[in-house]
């Protein structure tokens, strides 16, 4: 099960939660192409190990695991999905 990020997130896009992730999970990073554009960061369902050390430094609690997302902010678990999608 991975985690997600949710709404919080948009216009915050701070990046202690990349810094956390082990596997690389979390993107745009700072300097990808897209994170200037992007309005929040997300996580790639496939590559995240469900470790949630992002969880703990997310300073507006925008990272919940897949299954605890709330239910006002479900749609993000596809919309984290779908940006891997295009990328």
């Amino acid at each position: 099960m991975a985690h997600v990020i949710t709404e919080p997130c948009i216009g915050t896009k701070d990046t202690k939660c990349v810094e956390a992730c082990p596997v690389n999970c979390i993107h745009p990073m700072p300097g990808e192409a897209g994170f200037e554009a992007d309005t929040q960061l997300y996580i790639d369902p496939e590559a995240c190990i469900d470790c949630g050390l992002c969880v703990d430094e997310c300073p507006v609690q925008a990272i919940f695991p897949q299954d605890d997302v709330p239910a006002e902010w479900r749609k993000y678990i596809q919309i984290n999905a779908d940006h891997f999608k295009r990328s």
